[in-house]
């Protein structure tokens, strides 16, 4: 199954045993180089305020309308987590981050991404500029993800019709 981010925002995580809620998706964690998601930031509920916690993709048993996971111990504070710390003081996310191609052009800004729910890896960038969202780009493109931007391949994108002087209606032969 394929999920995009932007759409499990807020989606329940739920134990597997008792089916309770335990939290809910408040965030994704990307990792730059590998191009896979490493985990989810989750919002759990408590007493008198509630806490960020992280969910790694190694404890998520299903995927679906809800999030299921073994137990609620799964979840933990991201700071404990200390293979995640050279990613998150990288300052090279993916989401939010500008997208260009080799030659400099601008796509915009990388909005939303589309991932596989089997293996969690990215498969599409979906780029926004001035409020309006762009085609979308496949992840395999990517040439790396720098401070600047996420370098994508110059040849296989799609061109505007400006571009590529296609006129808006095609002319039609002339009968004699």
């Amino acid at each position: 199954m394929r999920a995009r981010y932007t759409r499990s925002i807020g989606l329940p995580i739920q134990e597997e045993e008792t089916g309770e809620q335990v939290g809910s998706i408040s965030g994704i964690l990307i990792h730059p180089d590998t191009g896979t998601v490493e985990g989810f930031f989750v919002y759990a509920p408590s007493m008198f305020s509630g806490e960020d916690l992280f969910l790694s993709t190694a404890d998520i048993l299903h995927w679906g309308l809800r999030v299921s996971v073994r137990r609620r111990e799964v979840l933990m504070p991201v700071g404990d987590l200390i293979r995640l710390q050279p990613i998150l003081e990288g300052n090279r996310p993916v989401l939010g981050q500008r997208m260009l191609t080799e030659g400099g052009r601008t796509l915009g800004r990388c909005g939303d991404v589309q991932f596989s729910t089997r293996d969690f890896r990215l498969e599409w960038l979906f780029p926004r500029r001035f409020f309006r969202w762009r085609p979308a780009v496949p992840a395999s493109q990517i040439i790396e993800v720098t401070l600047q931007g996420i370098v994508l391949r110059e040849g296989v994108l799609p061109a505007t019709e400006a571009e590529v002087g296609a006129p808006m209606i095609p002319q039609l032969p002339e009968v004699v």
